[in-house]
């Protein structure tokens, strides 16, 4: 009879010590499987209740009904996180029945993840939003079908959003930049990547008000004029910048950008009519730079690397003058020289 009772013993005291130690460094996936090994580890995941704070159904297959059963279930009431990135069978039904079914909150919510589910429409998006009052951030990369129509529910529904990915949601117009801008004054980070029916009077809406933005992402949008790039130069906690494919983009309005001294990200890749004047200027004003891109700007020669050397050579360890016909080539030695903390270079062959 010892052993058996000294089994329980372990199994009630140890089991949980154990579980308490190895939960916080195990994939929440893991996790799960282990809640079917015993009663007594059952019982230890249940009682964390930080491991329930996440649920991740990332790429996951018939993911639409797992959602539905994960938040029945009580431990997953403090939720805090939910990622749906790339899942599978998400549509608009399944956020409209959680919306009707009694007793299933996600007030704690911070962190919506709906990354490429391409099948939620703006019905879906006010479903959904309508159960987090409480959201900080908020992913909804490339979701091509959905319009001004999600913005209006999300600033509606969701008060306190800081951090707002809409890369790739192309039907966005000028008019979701409007309600950005009047409801989100506390933006710290927005991605519009590819949301290519914007103009420059709905992205200066948002400069003007979103004051506290400390990332912008612009990648791939071209029809901007100096007038945006001007505005940008007012963010003076902008960390991260990507004008990537900035077609307009001009020296002068890089002289204004110059005046965001706290960049440590800058992608000016293809923008193809910068020359040295506005690369001295960023050299001039963006000494914490650690990445910097020039990308296939020919306009730029060694003048701008010089410039650069003597005041971001202790902070810059990334850059890529990949295809700048007017700086000559350097062996790595070289370009050590110039930049001692450089760990990442690219140059022309």
């Amino acid at each position: 009879m010892a052993a058996p009772a000294a089994d329980e013993a372990w199994c009630r005291k140890t089991v949980p010590r154990v579980m308490e130690l190895v939960c916080p460094r195990l994939p929440q996936r893991d996790a799960c499987a282990l809640l079917a090994v015993s009663p007594w580890c059952y019982r230890a995941l249940v009682a964390n209740s930080r491991l329930w704070e996440v649920l991740d159904l990332r790429e996951m297959k018939n993911a639409g009904n797992r959602l539905i059963s994960a938040l029945s279930l009580a431990r997953y009431r403090h939720l805090k996180v939910l990622n749906l990135e790339f899942a599978q069978d998400i549509e608009d039904r399944y956020f409209v029945h959680l919306k009707e079914t009694s007793g299933i909150s996600l007030e704690n919510l911070e962190f919506l993840n709906l990354n490429a589910c391409q099948k939620i429409s703006d019905k879906g998006i006010e479903a959904v939003t309508s159960l987090c009052p409480n959201l900080q951030r908020l992913a909804i990369y490339w979701i091509v079908g959905l319009t001004d129509s999600s913005i209006g529910h999300i600033t509606k529904n969701c008060k306190h959003l800081v951090h707002l990915n809409l890369s790739g949601c192309k039907n966005i117009t000028d008019k979701g930049m409007q309600l950005i801008a009047n409801n989100y004054q506390g933006l710290k980070t927005l991605n519009i990547t590819r949301c290519v029916k914007l103009t420059d009077d709905g992205l200066n809406q948002v400069l003007l008000k979103c004051s506290s933005l400390e990332s912008l992402n612009l990648f791939a949008l071209s029809s901007f004029t100096d007038s945006v790039y001007r505005e940008i130069g007012s963010l003076s906690n902008l960390t991260f910048l990507d004008l990537c494919g900035a077609q307009n983009l001009t020296d002068d309005g890089l002289a204004c950008i110059s005046r965001c001294g706290r960049l440590t990200y800058l992608n000016l890749t293809w923008c193809v009519r910068v020359t040295d004047a506005g690369i001295l200027a960023i050299a001039q004003g963006c000494r914490a730079l650690e990445l910097l891109s020039l990308f296939g700007i020919v306009g730029v020669t060694d003048a701008c690397l010089e410039a650069l050397s003597k005041s971001c050579s202790s902070s810059l360890t990334t850059l890529d003058v990949n295809g700048c016909i007017g700086i000559k080539r350097r062996s790595r030695d070289d370009l050590l020289k110039l930049f001692p903390s450089l760990s990442c270079f690219k140059v022309h062959s």
